[in-house]
């Protein structure tokens, strides 16, 4: 007895690992067009919002509103939006309208929040070339502030995607310690670049002043947000080794670290030189990632579901959109999965490609509360809702935090909502601890 007793705790890690099982779920769209995705059985998927184009990341402002941007098409245009996605039903899942905030936008990506010292709302807008703020006016549906602040300007050049694509998104992420951060890409799949600001996600305070490079070596950190007191960033590889390497990454970022792009990769988690662009020294000192995923999977949006009541299939777990390889042939991505630091991934959503037909791509995940979350689809302009059967979901108004609580880069964030939706001078964290998650 004492021996089973013994094998079977050996193999409760295993049971822990095993990956759900996924069953078809039918999505019809307001069109009459109707396809299937695999998921859980226990949560369903909703169209929330539909009609939309190139729908890329989130943001809660502070009077409880959805916002989301819009970057039109693929083209360097400057026809991108901001929508406000009203009027959500909690029962049927669905905004009852979406509402163009702002339009002609130069590849809007990322729009954040942000409350200072003396309780004024900035909305803070990043495009390719420039990041600005303006003042944020609760329940307006257009800016009612029309002396935007230009904070910080960008490259807005590079190579085409003949040739491995140059990297126009910008995204905000705001810090517990009052500080913003954004990313900027590379201009190119792999060079070494001229311009220091690429390939790199920057510090700097809420007004733009104090901006210095926080980590570089990071060939396109689109997904970019802040826990407890860490800053996280999804990474995407080059695309000149292979199909099957190098890893897409995932960060705890570290002030002053280098990542190691264009010198240096990751496969399967270790770290290597590239073959072709060297430098003095190697790989020393380069960071190896927090987690990993398949090559050319395009890693990019993600939330942090670490509640006690969360779904089984989402408990401890980031729950990270892979954007999908551009080569369809290639095939890796085009799901939603489930990450664990030092556990295989688990498949939580798949079947955006379904026998060399696109019928959505992930781009960023919304947590809504411990058991629901939207994501965006930036090839169909859809807004989607996942949450667990049987319940139902209230978009509320943002409550002003009174502290902020200790929370060390070993301790994992608890609550609904993180400064990297919804930002302000002030956070409260609580005190849980799971150190296993989060790096020393």
């Amino acid at each position: 007895m004492k021996y089973v007793f013994l094998i079977l705790i050996g193999l409760l890690p295993v049971f822990g690992l095993a990956q759900p099982k996924l069953v078809p779920q039918k999505v019809t769209l307001k069109n009459g067009r109707s396809f299937s995705l695999k998921m859980p059985a226990d949560l369903e998927i909703i169209p929330a919002a539909e009609g939309l184009k190139r729908v890329r990341f989130f943001a809660k402002a502070p009077d409880g509103r959805i916002f989301v941007t819009d970057m039109y098409n693929l083209t360097d245009n400057k026809r991108g939006k901001i929508y406000i996605l009203d009027g959500f039903d909690p029962k049927t899942g669905r905004f009852a309208a979406v509402k163009t905030y702002m339009s002609g936008l130069h590849n809007p990506n990322s729009v954040q929040f942000y409350r200072d010292a003396d309780g004024q709302d900035w909305i803070y807008i990043a495009e390719t070339e420039k990041l600005t703020r303006r003042k944020f006016t609760h329940g307006e549906e257009r800016p009612t502030d029309t002396n935007p602040q230009t904070l910080a300007t960008f490259p807005d050049h590079g190579l085409s995607y003949k040739y491995g694509g140059w990297h126009l998104t910008r995204t905000i992420a705001f810090g517990t310690n009052g500080k913003m951060y954004v990313s900027v890409g590379s201009s190119c799949n792999s060079c070494v670049e001229k311009e220091e600001v690429r390939a790199s996600i920057l510090e700097m305070n809420p007004d733009g002043t104090g901006q210095r490079i926080f980590a570089k070596g990071l060939r396109n950190a689109v997904g970019l947000r802040w826990f407890g007191q860490q800053l996280f960033a999804t990474n995407q590889g080059s695309d000149h080794l292979g199909t099957q390497r190098p890893d897409e990454t995932f960060y705890a970022v570290k002030d002053g670290a280098d990542y190691g792009w264009p010198y240096c990769h990751s496969s399967n988690g270790k770290i290597f030189a590239d073959p072709k662009i060297k430098r003095p020294g190697g790989c020393s000192g380069v960071t190896p990632p927090y987690a990993w995923f398949p090559a050319r999977s395009s890693a990019l949006g993600f939330d942090y579901f670490d509640d006690a009541n969360a779904p089984k299939e989402l408990k401890g777990g980031f729950v990270v959109a892979l954007h999908g390889s551009t080569n369809k042939a290639i095939g890796h991505g085009y799901k939603i999965v489930v990450m664990r630091k030092g556990e295989p991934l688990q498949d939580l959503i798949t079947g955006f490609l379904q026998k060399g037909k696109v019928v959505g791509r992930p781009c960023d995940i919304f947590k809504l509360d411990a058991s629901s979350f939207f994501f965006s689809d930036d090839h169909t302009g859809i807004i989607y809702l996942v949450r667990k059967r049987g319940t139902t979901n209230a978009i509320t108004a943002a409550t002003e935090p009174a502290a902020i609580a200790s929370v060390s880069p070993e301790t994992a964030p608890t609550g609904t909502s993180s400064p990297g939706s919804t930002c302000y001078a002030l956070i409260i964290f609580g005190a849980a601890t799971f150190a296993r998650y989060f790096v020393s």
